[in-house]
């Protein structure tokens, strides 16, 4: 079962909390992808539960029940996850992040190294302009388009928004068959997101490609990247700058998958966070 709270920080604004509670389990902060709103991915808790893992996570501001706050950066990520973990009384925990989620799952490493036990990273982004990558190769040109946008401010950002058009081209067969099937659960996550305006969405895209507040080389505890080698979204090349640029990371590649049906190895990286997250 998830409990829903509200947590209201100390300079007024609101953080949207989920948490299937439980004492004395690993706790896993879940960091939601772009646009979602932050309730915990049920297509895991099966694996979860044999694990002993506790979901926790929250709406990023600007989405579902959390209030905006136009300007944040990746790195703002890791003041809401301690917020959010000391309102619950839980002292140390993992994080997982999937597409957008996984830079905000890496700033909690970086900047909480006295916290985090563990990070996965599920075809997260690489640092816009990071140096050796190409940064929109190998995009559809819908999401190239979206985040050059970004790119531009938040002008011309909201314009893009204003005519934007689901592009199913960004997705392979792969991850249309995973839309169909267990990760269906994405319309749950996806369409609230959405129905309350893009706000969220476009805070999200402007810190992608605004400077992060953080180094990916300073997380120290054991991280895991999953990635798909024909992800249209998130290339694969993201995930190996980030493999490259991270002392404590292991790559894993799938090289059949996408952006969305990687997450079918999503299981073995939550049993591997367990076993690393001592």
């Amino acid at each position: 079962m998830v409990t829903e709270l509200d947590l209201k920080l100390d300079d007024g604004r609101t953080l949207h909390v989920y948490d299937t509670g439980g004492d004395g389990r690993l706790a896993v902060f879940w960091h939601h992808g772009t646009p979602n709103i932050g309730a915990p991915p049920e297509p895991l808790f099966p694996a979860a539960a044999e694990l002993g893992i506790r979901w926790v996570s929250y709406d990023r501001p600007g989405y579902g029940g959390s209030t905006p706050r136009p300007g944040r950066d990746l790195a703002s990520a890791a003041a809401c996850a301690s917020g959010v973990a000391d309102a619950l009384g839980i002292g140390r925990f993992a994080v997982m992040g999937h597409s957008g989620g996984g830079p905000h799952a890496l700033a909690c490493g970086a900047l909480l190294p006295d916290r985090v036990l563990g990070v996965v990273s599920v075809a997260g982004l690489a640092p816009f302009g990071a140096e050796g990558l190409d940064w929109f190769a190998g995009m559809t040109p819908s999401g190239a388009a979206s985040l050059r946008a970004a790119a531009e401010g938040r002008a011309a950002k909201e314009r893009y928004e204003a005519g934007a058009e689901y592009d199913p081209e960004m997705f392979t067969p792969a991850d249309h068959a995973a839309l169909a099937g267990e990760w269906s659960w994405f319309g749950d996550v996806v369409g609230p997101a959405v129905a309350a305006g893009p706000g969220g969405l476009i805070d999200d895209d402007l810190a992608y490609v605004a400077p992060w507040g953080f180094d990916p080389a300073r997380v120290t505890a054991p991280a895991l990247l999953l990635h798909g080698g024909l992800d249209r979204v998130v290339p694969g090349p993201h995930g190996e700058w980030l493999a490259r640029h991270c002392p404590s990371a292991e790559l894993r590649s799938s090289p059949d998958d996408g952006h969305n049906s990687i997450l079918h190895s999503a299981p073995a990286a939550l049993s591997w966070l367990r076993d690393h997250a001592e």
